[in-house]
């Protein structure tokens, strides 16, 4: 008799009630972000082929340092359109070499970083600095892969500054329809995070003269070298295919914009 007695005076006393639904959501807090941060801080890890990719050679220097890759090409005269990456979420920005050097031995310069907690959303204007520190560079695409690419456009509509964007299994984060941006969109038709009836849906937020390259039998893991992603479906076209003609839709957006730039000063 005692004890339900004192249950009911301490649930009828509101003051310890609230301490205690305070005390309770903080712990839960403290465990939810603590599991969060744990997920964060593995992103997945390059393959063999991605790290193979990373080895600096006659044609094209690769340097790591402070979280930024920088594919320099070894040529006495480089372009002057440089390119930007964000990767995706939660996958290390190394797994994009692949369809990053080719881009350097074409001799673009090339440049990617680590994001914090391994998302792009937590530093969209990381390409600040990533450009700020290559003045020789005369214009930049910006572009990215998945959450990556949302967050590239993002800055590119932020910023109004940029010669162009690329989309790799992505959509856009806000309006372009109006921007006059040489824009590729990227993805294959076995993507599980990134639908057709999303690709499609996004039309009507990028620019009109946008280049829409369809990959047949590519999905969304294999844009990079970091092995399946969960929700992701199996891919019918392979991994060095996909990779190699992503390079190649790139390279082409590059030349593109390089015209462009000589046309402009012509």
């Amino acid at each position: 008799m005692t004890s339900t007695r004192t249950q009911r005076r301490w649930i009828k006393n509101r003051r310890d009630l609230l301490v205690f639904i305070v005390i309770f959501a903080l712990v839960s807090l403290i465990i939810a972000g603590g599991a969060f941060l744990l997920w964060a801080a593995n992103p997945a890890q390059p393959g063999a082929v991605a790290l193979a990719a990373l080895e600096s050679s006659e044609s094209v220097a690769v340097t790591q340092a402070d979280g930024v890759i920088t594919f320099d090409p070894f040529t006495p005269d480089q372009r002057s359109v440089g390119f930007v990456f964000y990767p995706g979420a939660l996958v290390d920005p190394r797994a994009y070499a692949p369809i990053l050097r080719p881009l350097a031995e074409a001799g673009y310069l090339v440049v990617t970083r680590t994001m914090p907690l391994n998302l792009a959303i937590f530093n969209v204007s990381a390409a600040d600095a990533l450009r700020a520190a290559h003045p020789e560079i005369a214009a930049w695409v910006i572009g990215g892969h998945s959450m990556g690419g949302a967050m590239a456009s993002r800055y590119a509509l932020e910023r109004g500054d940029l010669a162009g964007l690329a989309l790799l299994g992505s959509f856009p984060f806000g309006d372009l329809s109006g921007a006059p941006l040489p824009t590729v969109s990227i993805y294959g038709d076995s993507d599980g995070l990134i639908s057709l009836k999303q690709i499609d849906e996004s039309r009507a937020a990028l620019p009109a003269e946008t280049e829409y390259v369809l990959l047949e039998g590519a999905n969304h893991a294999q844009f990079g070298d970091y092995g399946a992603q969960r929700g992701d479906l199996p891919a019918a076209l392979p991994a060095a295919d996909q990779q190699a003609a992503t390079a190649a839709a790139l390279l082409a957006l590059l030349e593109q914009v390089e015209r462009d730039a000589v046309s402009d000063q012509g």
